[in-house]
Parts: structure tokens; sequence; C-alpha cells
């Protein structure tokens, strides 16, 4: 059963995650019934999911047969032992991360200032430092590119989202937790501490 104290509905955090991230996973089904997932560079923009690659292979065939897809975007941020809370029981052995699951449509983008757009995108997240020429279906030496690749967006129909940080600790456990990571001290140890004391109960303002 899903835990509710995990889901999160504020669209700002959720965003904000999304522009962190790079990497998701699609999810299609072929038309011989069998379903698949890709791991993929995407970029989120204008409440839209892009993504690119080749105009063949098995993805693109997928997609052809079925246009319904989902997409998932993780990040694991801390693995908690069951020692932090338990000095016996392994029940509390557990992991807290950030997920966004979306249900949607997948279009391909034929129109080139769009496709420039969602480029742009990409490049603002893979590249924020700039350091290139804008890309705009106006300058000749993108336009063969721009026309070369296939460029897929989804439309979310559904979007929810999971941040677990042991929201559902009691005091005692959780305190316990967040001392156990700062003793550690790992990478991301810190940065999960300060997820932990935003979103559980015991610390929200």
């Amino acid at each position: 059963m899903r835990r509710k104290e995990f889901d999160m509905w504020q669209d700002e955090e959720i965003e904000q995650f999304l522009n962190e991230m790079s990497f998701g996973y699609l999810g299609t089904v072929g038309a011989d019934g069998w379903p698949r997932v890709t791991p993929l560079n995407f970029a989120y923009a204008n409440e839209v999911f892009y993504f690119h690659g080749s105009k063949v292979g098995e993805k693109m065939k997928h997609l052809q047969h079925e246009s319904k897809v989902s997409f998932t975007v993780a990040k694991e941020y801390a693995l908690i032992p069951s020692y932090f809370s338990d000095p016996e029981m392994a029940c509390p052995a557990t992991a807290f991360f950030k997920s966004v699951m979306v249900k949607g449509t997948a279009e391909l983008i034929e129109d080139l200032h769009e496709k420039s757009e969602a480029f742009t995108a990409f490049m603002q997240k893979l590249q924020p430092e700039g350091g290139y020429d804008p890309i705009t279906p106006d300058d000749p030496r993108y336009i063969p590119r721009l026309q070369g690749v296939a460029m897929i967006k989804i439309v979310p129909e559904e979007m929810t989202a999971k941040f677990k940080f042991g929201q559902n600790l009691k005091e005692g456990p959780f305190n316990q937790v967040v001392d156990g990571l700062t003793k550690r001290n790992h990478t991301r140890d810190e940065e999960t501490v300060q997820h932990m004391q935003k979103y559980c109960p015991f610390h929200a303002e």
C-alpha cells in the first residue's frame, strides 16, 4: 500500500527536482506485448518532457505501435541501515529518495521551431554555462541536425511524486537516523538530513 506521507504535491518542489535531473526511464509496449524500459536523457520544459534519438530502432517502433507511455525520474540520496534506529532487527533498513512518475502520451515533434526550443532546453540543462551559438531553425548549420534527429515530447496526463525522507518515523527513531547520518557523513548524507528536516512533521514550519 502506498504511504501517503511520502507523497509530494507542491508543483514547485517537483519542477525543481526535475530541473536538477537529466536522466529518466521511458516505459513503452511493443506490438508483441512485451514492455520495454529505456534509460535516456531528458529535459522538462513547458510542462512536458522532451527526449531525442534516432528515427529508427526498437524504441521508435514501440512508440509507433502505442503512444501511451510511462516515464520515471528517481534519485537515491542515502541508504539507511537498520542499526541507525534498531540494534537488532533488520526491518528499519531502507533508502531515502525522490521520484516522479508520469503517465502520458508521446508525440513526435516535426516543427523545427519547437525542436529548436526543445534542444535549447537540453542545452540549458546539460551546458548551463553556454559556449555555443543559439539553436534556431534559421541557422543553416543547425537545419540538417534538427531534421535528422527524432525529438519526442511526453504530454503528461498524470504525474505523481514521492519524496521519502523518514516522514513515517516517530520522533525518537527520526532523531536516531539524523544522528547516524551526521556521524557517517557519506556523500549526500548532510543533504539527506536537510531534506528530512524540511519534509518531516517534527520540523515542519
